[in-house]
């Protein structure tokens, strides 16, 4: 077993000691008390029918119902002991929800037996509203008095009966022996081992594939490291119950008995919640062993956390002490994400040149050609890519694939794109697709609290584009005390055929009701960012705008980014969604981003 990196289990500490905080992950469902994983329907008179809400981390939450299919619906029905799934729905109103959007883009196969054991992204990852909650009927039971069965449900101590048998030992009949290295030696130079027996139920452990595999024995031994000696008793309890309290002193242990023992979901849960300590070390040395760490173990979901924060705090670390040094697959990894936050694709290949460059030595030119072309030249201004040939500190060495590169950004920049199309160029490669390029080109910035720079008087009349109830376009004089107003002029695409057709943006962060109605909107929640066009463009341009926001938290490290929903992206302290990465008393800096792409 791999010993966790011990900077990380410093820093961890510190995190959860500081917030007070413990989690409880409770995986069996049927409880008085609401626990992890709990799913509910409510705002229906029908019990079999209702907005789909489920419990984290201490409060209910609603699943947005993007990609909600009836996959997703059977889970739930059948995790709330319904017979199955007789419809989703979408759109329909049960009242008003509170609290946050805790799943969303959430993928089931329709044989899961909770809904938090299918695919998502991370908990309160969501650019939804509330009006966006899914839900679902059920298949309700027929009760009649002959010809029927029906279903009694005594489940709700099970677990608990279960953790007595555990705690009781009674009839047990499977011995598991965990070794620890004690660090001394013995006489014949062999490493002394310390023991922990634990006397467990055959017909209970034998549910999980690791224990299954010794199904003819009656005992078994594992080796494991000596931190976590002391939660080995916690562990296999769980193994009964489904159900455990994380600290800060077992979440590290536990996680690293799930990944060895196979326990998939414990695993993924306790994970997640490494995403607090990842803003913790501006020196990328925790976040690199992290990744390495969760690569080793299998964990997706923190493997994705990482190289998540690692993507979106991309330009902090290329000025760490780790970049040097940054493993190659990682740096790959990273080249392939259109989340990757940078000033410009040119800012992008200079940066790796540099890398390149002085790990020359440990990199076969086939390695360096590899990443190379994870570079989207057709992203590199036009006039950046007239200086390659002289300002490259690596064309000569790769003079091929530098100018067929740099070929395939011309034609981007001189054909519309229905010949792109024409020469095979399909739409679904992602050279043609902007990352989040923050350069004063394709970006804007608001702090809050700080005096507005923008062009824009305070006194200026500003026409934002709505109609009354007359049909009149509407304005109005912004308020001395308002959030501040900032524009952004972009070119309606990054292509040089555009280069001339030239748009302006409006950038908002509205912090009222009264400042959104009078803009002619209604904002649910706020903190509410609005991007809006101030001028329109022709749609036949085939322009597609997919722009973003980004949170910075405290100057210091980006810890969210989100879509926009029509000209209006919600930010996360209105509690209905959780941020990515936490950001202290949620002092953040706004940037958005434009993004415009060929459809």
């Amino acid at each position: 077993m791999d010993v966790f990196p011990q900077n990380l289990l410093v820093a961890f500490i510190l995190s959860l000691y500081v917030s007070g905080r413990a989690y409880r992950l409770d995986i069996l469902q049927r409880n008085s008390e609401p626990s992890e994983g709990n799913v509910r329907l409510s705002g229906s008179e029908s019990p079999s029918e209702g907005r789909v809400e489920i419990y984290h981390d201490g409060k209910w939450g609603t699943v947005c119902d993007d990609n909600w299919d009836i996959a997703e619906a059977q889970v739930v029905c059948r995790q709330l002991n319904f017979p199955g799934a007789k419809s989703v729905v979408i759109g329909k109103d049960y009242g008003t929800a509170s609290g946050p959007i805790w799943l969303d883009e959430i993928a089931c196969t329709g044989k899961e037996k909770q809904l938090v054991s299918c695919q998502f992204s991370g908990w309160g990852k969501t650019d939804c509203t509330h009006k966006e909650d899914a839900g679902v009927v059920c298949e309700s039971r027929n009760v009649t008095i002959s010809g029927s069965t029906n279903s009694l449900d005594h489940s709700i101590g099970l677990s608990g009966d279960l953790g007595q048998i555990f705690d009781r030992g009674t009839a047990c009949d499977f011995l598991i022996t965990f070794q620890t290295p004690s660090g001394n030696k013995k006489d014949d130079g062999t490493e002394e081992m310390i023991e922990t027996t634990i006397c467990a139920h055959k017909a209970i452990i034998m549910l999980y594939p690791y224990f299954s595999a010794s199904a003819g024995a009656n005992n078994i031994t594992v080796t494991v490291s000596k931190p976590c000696q002391s939660y080995f008793t916690s562990f296999i309890r769980y193994l009964y119950t489904r159900k455990t309290d994380i600290t800060y002193s077992s979440a590290m242990c536990l996680h690293q008995l799930a990944s060895d023992f196979g326990i998939k979901q414990l695993m993924e849960d306790i994970g997640r919640l490494f995403s607090n300590v990842l803003p913790d070390d501006a020196s990328f040395h925790s976040q690199v062993s992290l990744y390495k760490y969760a690569v080793e173990s299998k964990d997706l979901v923190l493997e994705e956390n990482c190289v998540q924060y690692m993507a979106w705090n991309f330009q902090n670390l290329t000025g760490s002490p780790v970049w040097a040094d940054l493993p190659v697959e990682l740096l790959r990894r990273l080249l392939t994400r259109s989340d990757l936050v940078v000033a410009d694709e040119y800012f992008l290949l200079q940066t790796l040149e540099g890398w390149i460059t002085n790990n020359g030595g440990s990199l076969s030119s086939e390695n360096q050609a590899d990443l190379l072309r994870l570079i989207r030249f057709p992203m590199i201004p036009a006039e950046k890519l007239y200086e390659l040939e002289t300002k490259s500190l690596l064309f000569s060495a790769h003079r091929d694939l530098y100018r067929d590169s740099v070929l395939k950004a011309y034609q981007f920049n001189v054909l519309l794109y229905s010949n792109l199309t024409q020469l095979k160029l399909a739409k679904e490669n992602d050279d043609y697709k902007p990352r989040i390029y923050t350069g004063e080109t394709w970006s804007i910035t608001i702090v809050p609290g700080a005096k507005s720079s923008s062009s824009q008087s305070q006194n200026q009349y500003i026409n934002y584009g709505y109609r009354d109830s007359y049909g009149r376009y509407g304005g109005y004089y912004p308020s001395p005390t308002e959030s501040p107003n900032k524009q952004l002029s972009t070119p309606l695409h990054s292509s040089l055929l555009f280069k001339n057709n030239m748009i302006t943006w409006e950038a908002n962060v509205l912090k009222t009701q009264n400042e959104c109605s009078r803009r002619g909107l209604r904002c649910e929640s706020f903190p509410a960012a609005r991007l809006a066009l101030r001028n329109q463009y022709q749609s036949t341009s085939g322009v597609l705008f997919r722009n973003r926001l980004l949170l910075t938290c405290q100057n210091r490290y980006v810890c969210q980014i989100q879509g926009f929903k029509g000209d209006l992206a919600y930010v996360s302290t209105n509690d209905t969604q959780v941020l990515a990465y936490p950001c202290p008393d949620d002092k953040y800096t706004y940037t958005f981003v434009v993004r415009p792409e060929y459809v």
